[in-house]
């Protein structure tokens, strides 16, 4: 995996910059939702990548784990009163909880068996959440107010860091021991098996990572929106998570980010056309799969070096410390 280095003061840039411009309001509250969500479809394609991209296995039941992570938030904060933060890191290990439950029988599955069971899991839990009526609120859903949902800049904040966070952790991750064996078992589950390394477990343990990371995204969801339904949970969301995976490129966890920016933006930019512009889709990935099939970075990375080299240290030094 070659990556391009890109320096820290770019990542901060990214979150700072459109911050100022919402405050100046240069961009107004409608191009900040839409940044905005872009970020959160971006933490799901991280999600989804992390799977399909980084484990090499094909899931298409994400919509599920994000469904998971954005009604448990709400749950854990208006029902049981917790404290916002809280509530979020609960959805994500309850998430992360579900993702280990599903994935223990059926990780031993790989390529269209693997995709079948998650695509099934998706439409059980959109079916579980339409009929729990008295906790999910039914086919209406459920509101949800925050101030994430009241402040455009406080969203666009809270999202954007979250996301760089996440992507500096999974690039330290995958520099790990772990990180390397989950990479070894993507290339040749044959060849990692005979050097000893468990391929049931690295499996297991990128899927619940990427269960982990939907479940952050699904809150954060919850919190922009303040809005949630079962169909956030339907197999068309699973797709659209899967061709930012597909545009930006496998293994590529900063192309995913890349292209749900992108596609977000495009989607809203022409809606104009009403159902015309879901043609849009199919055809971007018709070029793609023609003029650059391995998608617009490939297997590139793009490197914060001032950032994840500062947290590397960091946790090296953590570690080398005594207790």
């Amino acid at each position: 995996m070659k990556n391009i280095i890109i320096p820290g003061g770019v990542a901060l840039a990214v979150v700072f910059l459109p911050l100022l411009l919402i405050n100046l309001n240069v961009l107004d509250a409608y191009t900040a939702q839409i940044i905005t969500l872009g970020g959160i479809n971006g933490i799901l394609a991280i999600s989804v990548n992390t799977i399909t991209g980084i484990t090499g296995q094909l899931s298409i039941g994400q919509a599920g784990f994000m469904a998971i992570g954005a009604y448990s938030c709400i749950f854990f904060t208006l029902d049981l009163g917790l404290p916002l933060p809280l509530s979020l890191l609960l959805a994500a290990l309850l998430t992360a909880f579900f993702g280990f439950l599903l994935g223990f029988p059926t990780l031993k599955l790989s390529g269209d068996y693997l995709a079948i069971v998650t695509l099934g899991f998706g439409e059980i839990i959109r079916v579980i959440l339409v009929n729990l009526k008295n906790i999910t609120g039914g086919a209406n859903g459920r509101r949800f107010t925050t101030l994430l949902v009241l402040h455009t800049d406080l969203a666009f904040l809270v999202v954007t860091s979250s996301l760089v966070f996440i992507v500096m952790l999974l690039q330290n991750f995958l520099r790990s021991t772990y990180g390397r064996a989950i990479l070894a078992v993507r290339e040749d589950e044959i060849a990692a098996d005979a050097s000893g390394i468990s391929v049931f477990r690295y499996k297991m343990v990128g899927f619940v990572v990427a269960s982990f990371i939907a479940g952050i995204g699904g809150c954060l969801y919850a919190m922009v929106i303040g809005f949630v339904k079962p169909d956030v949970a339907s197999f068309a969301k699973s797709i659209d998570y899967l061709i930012f995976v597909v545009l930006g490129g496998m293994g590529s966890m900063t192309g995913s980010i890349l292209a749900a920016y992108v596609l977000t933006y495009l989607q809203e930019f022409l809606r104009f056309l009403q159902d015309y512009r879901l043609i849009i889709y199919p055809l971007i990935l018709i070029f793609v799969m023609l003029f650059r099939p391995q998608g617009l970075l490939g297997m590139k990375e793009l490197s914060f070096v001032g950032l994840t080299g500062r947290f590397a240290a960091f946790l090296r030094r953590k570690r080398g410390s005594p207790s």
